[in-house]
């Protein structure tokens, strides 16, 4: 029974994903830019060290999403009301994932992709430096 249950889920978020709007990161980069839209980067901590972050993007981790909005996000999106919201993540999954959510709550949102996609396109992205050891 787990055997089937396991695939039907993957495919029920795959689909439910799905539903979100893409959007190319250069369409994404121009609204970012007009001021019509935030980007958020939705990997985490470990994998924004790894390879950075786009230059423009909100960090916001979907484990503290799916952890009840904690850290961050909810004012973030208390702030960002009106605005479209674009997500990516590594592949595109996670941020149709959360996009999907955010839509059934009422925000404007859109997928776009991975980070890869955005380097690829040439947009501007930064480096993130670990934070200093606590004493």
């Amino acid at each position: 029974m787990k055997r089937l249950l396991i695939p039907l889920l993957l495919l029920a978020s795959t689909a439910f994903a799905a539903d979100v709007a893409k959007i190319a990161p250069a369409d994404a980069a121009k609204l970012v830019a007009e001021g019509k839209a935030v980007l958020v980067d939705v990997r985490e901590p470990a994998e924004w060290l790894e390879s950075g972050v786009a230059a423009p993007a909100v960090l916001l981790p979907k484990s503290e999403y799916d952890r009840g909005l904690i850290g961050d996000w909810k004012p973030f999106l208390e702030k960002n009301t009106g605005k479209e919201i674009i997500l990516y993540c590594r592949s595109g999954m996670r941020a149709g994932t959360i996009a999907a959510a955010l839509a059934e709550k009422g925000f404007k949102v859109a997928n776009a992709g991975g980070f890869q996609d955005w380097a690829d396109a040439k947009l501007p992205t930064r480096k993130i430096t670990p934070a200093p050891a606590k004493p």
